[in-house]
This record gives C-alpha cells, structure tokens and sequence, in this order.
C-alpha cells in the first residue's frame, strides 16, 4: 500500500536522504547535522520526529530544506555551530556536507604550514592530541620481533 505521494528520496543539502527514515535520523543524514541539530529544526518546523520524511508534503520539504541550507546559522546558537571563531573571519558558523571537509582539510593545512606541534603531528601521521604512542598507535608499523633461523 505504497501512497502515491510518497518520496523514497529527498534531495537536501548535496546529499540523497532515505524517505523511510523518520526526519529526525534522516537529517543527521546530512554531514555537520547531529541528534541536537536535528532535534532542533524538527521542533522549530513542528513536525512529528516520527514522522518518515517521504510522508511530509513538498512544502514541508522545501521549507525544512531552506531552514538547513539558509538559515541553519540564524537559528542555532553559537555554542552549537560546528566552526566556531573562524580563523579569518572571526565568526561562528555550521558549515555542511564538503563544506565542513574542505574547511577541516583547509584548518589542517595551515597547522601543517606554521608548523606548529598539531601541524608535525599530522603529517607524520602520530596522535595529534597526547595520546600516548609507546604501547598503541602502532598501525603501519612493523609488528613482533623476528626469530633467528637456525
């Protein structure tokens, strides 16, 4: 009994969601949007997180699409944006989908360019944040002692 109506595929944000997954995990499909974010565009569009999003008519779609593709930055406090105190700029923002993975390639980048402590460590591949490395850690690496052949 498949409703005509029903969208097996929403569109938002760059990215194909599933319409048999309720909105509120079919949002966090999206990258730089998690169970909080989520939680916090379904209750300002009151509409049932149980609801699955292929069931929710095209208008409901269309505005939760321009909530999260326009407006996700007036909405959200500065506590929760996922780019807070940008490098250049100063300001919070929540950036989405390749977005978020250029901006994080980008931050990596210029640690590795100052060459500060984080920047060495990420590009000789070892914990960045003082984990420690004598006994884990040891992916890539040559394992066990070898035996002499007699």
């Amino acid at each position: 009994m498949a409703d005509k109506e029903f969208k097996y595929i929403v569109r938002m944000a760059d990215t194909d969601l599933d319409g048999n997954r309720p909105v509120i995990y079919a949002l966090q499909g999206i990258k730089g949007i998690g169970y909080r974010v989520a939680e916090g565009i379904v209750k300002l569009m009151d509409v049932d997180p149980r609801e699955k999003i292929g069931n929710l008519s095209d208008e409901k779609i269309e505005e939760i699409r321009k909530i999260v593709e326009e407006q996700l930055e007036e909405i959200l406090p500065g506590w929760m944006m996922n780019h807070r105190k940008d490098y250049l700029t100063g300001e919070d923002r929540h950036l989405l989908s390749t977005d978020l993975d250029l901006q994080k390639q980008d931050d990596i980048n210029r640690l590795k360019r100052i060459r500060c402590y984080r920047g060495i460590r990420h590009e000789r591949g070892l914990p960045v944040r003082g984990q420690r490395t004598r006994s884990n850690g040891r992916r890539g690496l040559a394992v066990g002692v070898s035996r002499k052949k007699r």
